[in-house]
């Protein structure tokens, strides 16, 4: 079984991001702009925005942060939406989900211009990833493609489950696994809440990405030797052994699965840094032009 290491392979990405932008800025060329919006005080969204901010001061880009009470009018959050929009000076910005119940996630999506859209939520980069074409493609598929480039896990022709469907992680990277690229070729099974003889498609797996959010759900049971597993699965449980009073698991039951798998990503440090570099790296396309 090996480890694969989302730290290590974030961190090498970004000295390479950081390498790029100062020969930008040495050539007299703009510092890419990544602004974010952050509605209310969600522990989960507080810690990820703050990650964004860090990772743009090691990548060597401005951050501007935005924040707003979750009492925020929706017609609030969509004026600013406009305004960022329409500044220059920002490349690419997010709004940070979730959001409150009385404002419409998807109306925010497609407000945002989707030539800044570099979470790759707005309905036309979907599209365009889904046909191939030039895209901001979402931070966590793209990172996990990342992820198995970096680690020559072959993907062509082999069959991947992938167990959730929702539009940030489960749709996108399905597609993505069936193109022809690389990683990619592979013959994609989605699995959801409403799949039957859900454990003989997992046994059937020669790579299972796990992206249902429920913790330990994936076990020993359900997988074949020298499987390889991605675990997208990220939920906060109590616990007295940390600081914070919570820790982190995955969907996948590790300790019971990594012996049995050849590639096995850990929660937290695998998936996890791959989704903020990977945003990185489309706020760098943002600001060099290379995608609009």
């Amino acid at each position: 079984m090996q480890l694969i290491d989302g730290k290590e392979i974030a961190r090498q990405i970004k000295a390479e991001i950081a390498a790029e932008t100062a020969q930008i800025k040495n050539s007299g060329g703009k510092t890419p702009h990544l602004a974010a919006v952050l509605v209310g005080h969600d522990g989960g969204s507080e810690t990820y925005v703050s990650h964004k901010v860090k990772a743009c001061e090691e990548c060597g880009f401005n951050s501007t942060l935005i924040r707003y009470e979750n009492t925020v009018e929706e017609w609030e959050l969509l004026e600013k939406i406009d305004e960022l929009n329409r500044n220059a000076d920002i490349d690419g910005f997010i709004v940070q989900l979730p959001l409150p119940g009385h404002i419409s996630e998807q109306k925010i999506i497609e407000a945002i211009d989707f030539r800044k859209d570099v979470d790759g939520f707005h309905p036309v980069n979907v599209g365009r990833m889904a046909i191939g074409l030039p895209c901001f493609i979402s931070a966590t598929p793209a990172g996990i493609l990342e992820l198995l480039k970096r680690y020559k896990i072959e993907t062509v022709g082999k069959h991947c489950v992938v167990l959730g469907r929702s539009n940030i992680v489960g749709k996108p990277v399905a597609t993505l696994m069936m193109q022809k690229a690389t990683p990619g070729d592979a013959t994609v099974t989605v699995c959801h809440s409403r799949s039957k003889n859900l454990k003989e498609m997992c046994l059937q797996a020669d790579i299972i990405i796990a992206a249902l959010g429920q913790p330990g759900f994936l076990k020993a049971s359900m997988v074949k030797k020298d499987v390889v597993v991605i675990d997208v699965g990220t939920t906060r449980i109590p616990s007295s052994q940390t600081k914070s009073g919570y820790r982190l698991v995955g969907d996948v039951l590790f300790d019971e699965v990594a012996p049995l798998a050849s590639f096995i990503t850990p929660v937290p440090g695998g998936v996890g840094p791959m989704t903020i570099v990977s945003l990185m790296k489309n706020t760098l396309l943002a600001s060099k032009g290379e995608i609009y």
